[in-house]
């Protein structure tokens, strides 16, 4: 007797979790430097973990403007792929690099503009300065950390997505040791290893410096990598050259992206600096939190992503019904994963706590804010899922507008009502993050239902 062949559904299924599982573990390997810095800066005191959240939320609110923009280039290059049309697709990885480029020399501008005014806005003399020299060495990252998405743009599309998990797991190692060296200093090492213990203690500054070194490895790598991608046989004319109309559909797609994503990090950022007016321990204890629901989120975020590839494979080639098929996959296959994240975050919030600081006062705050976590894990996989199958589909447009709504004209007011008009601290902040999350999220699984419908079209053809 014959086997039956695969149904379309489990054939999606299996090609969707075969590329979301890269994704997602590099997504987490990205959010797992962010904890190792968390956890061995919190070893140095409030101040000093303080001052990594805060200028964390500083940078990546201002740099996730050039991460919109690079994933501008996601369904262009996924598109292209799905059409056949390989030349193009490295031809759009280039347009993204330019994009890059451009894009880091602009923001670098902001995020260093943000120093003076620290200290007038109301953050404590002690926590601006940790957060200050922090900034000073992470805004060498931010070229390397933009090239970086330029390469997952392309990579995830060609099937190597494989070695995106493999440059973040090294430069996970190469962060790990360095922050001990550099957070600490090098003083109680063994005489064998030489100038290392010339290193000066650094704090805050030394995971910035540390997080940086292991961006430009990652980007090395990758490079590498994306070079070794076989072309088709022919000639390959203008293969780097600048494409003004390229450049510019990048852009178009990207912007809205960008915007969204300040609409979301902007907000996580200002609730950073809402709980900074409330002194170290709250602002410490906002950064546990959220440095846990980051690191869940990277999961739901990997779904997205590759979502986002699978639909836009079906998007360049013309099948609506594969795109929906997809998309709902990919929010089934998230929406799972952190209904289980949720359930560790209940059951278990004293250890989790614990991992992160030995700071009683720290940790008094951070254990019931785990639990106001639990409660949007849910909502925040569907928005981040859904914000992936959209830009798979080309719509970018109504994701930056389902984000200003739900998080700034629902999240703020209800955070700065129950955080501050009802005196409920960090965790009123916290329930208006969880109202701006759900709202978003039943606006985007809604709005992919309406558009999977019926055709959707691919949103540009090579010129």
């Amino acid at each position: 007797m014959s086997r039956m062949p695969p149904s379309p559904l489990r054939g999606e299924f299996h090609a969707l979790l075969q590329l979301a599982l890269p994704l997602a573990l590099t997504q987490a390997g990205h959010a797992l430097m962010g904890a190792v810095d968390t956890a061995v800066v919190g070893r140095t005191g409030a101040v000093q973990l303080a001052g990594v959240g805060l200028g964390n939320g500083i940078f990546f609110a201002i740099a996730f403007l050039g991460i919109g923009l690079l994933m501008g280039a996601d369904p262009l290059i996924s598109q292209a792929v799905g059409a056949g049309d390989a030349l193009r697709a490295r031809r759009l990885y280039w347009q993204a690099v330019y994009t890059a480029v451009g894009a880091s020399l602009v923001l670098a501008l902001p995020i260093l503009g943000v120093l003076p005014l620290l200290r007038p806005l109301g953050i404590p003399d002690d926590v601006a300065a940790s957060a200050s020299s922090f900034l000073v060495w992470r805004v060498p990252g931010l070229l390397p950390m933009l090239l970086f998405f330029a390469a997952r743009a392309y990579l995830q599309a060609v099937g190597r997505a494989r070695w995106l998990l493999y440059a973040v797991l090294a430069a996970n190692v190469l962060n790990f040791f360095g922050d001990l060296l550099f957070v600490f200093g090098g003083q109680g090492l063994p005489a064998w290893t030489g100038p290392l213990r010339w290193v000066p203690p650094m704090g805050a500054a030394g995971s910035a410096l540390v997080t940086s070194l292991a961006t430009l490895f990652e980007f090395l790598v990758l490079t590498r990598v994306v070079s070794r991608v076989v072309l088709p046989a022919g000639p390959h004319l203008g293969l780097h050259a600048p494409l003004p109309q390229d450049l510019r559909r990048v852009l178009q797609v990207g912007t809205p992206i960008a915007l969204h994503l300040g609409a979301e990090v902007g907000l996580f950022s200002g609730a950073g600096f809402l709980a900074g007016l409330l002194g170290a321990p709250s602002l410490a204890a906002h950064q546990i939190a959220l440095m846990y629901s980051s690191l869940t989120f990277t999961f739901a975020s990997g779904v997205g992503n590759a979502g986002s590839v699978r639909v836009g494979y079906a998007v360049g080639a013309r099948d609506t019904p594969r795109a929906r098929r997809a998309g709902l996959l990919a929010f089934g296959l998230g929406t799972a994963f952190m209904v289980c994240m949720a359930g560790v975050f209940l059951l278990a919030p004293r250890a989790l706590v614990a991992l992160m600081t030995t700071d009683p006062s720290v940790a008094r705050l951070a254990i019931p804010l785990l639990g106001i976590t639990a409660l949007f894990q849910v909502s925040d996989g569907i928005q981040g899922v859904g914000a992936g199958v959209l830009r798979g589909a080309g719509d970018t447009h109504f994701t930056f507008l389902a984000n200003v709504v739900g998080h700034w004209c629902i999240g703020l007011p209800v955070a700065l009502l129950l955080g501050f008009g009802a005196h409920q601290g960090v965790f009123g902040i916290w329930w208006g993050l969880a109202a701006g999350l759900s709202a978003v999220a039943a606006a985007l699984a809604y709005r992919f239902l309406r558009l999977s419908a019926r055709e959707i079209r691919p949103l540009a053809a090579a010129p």
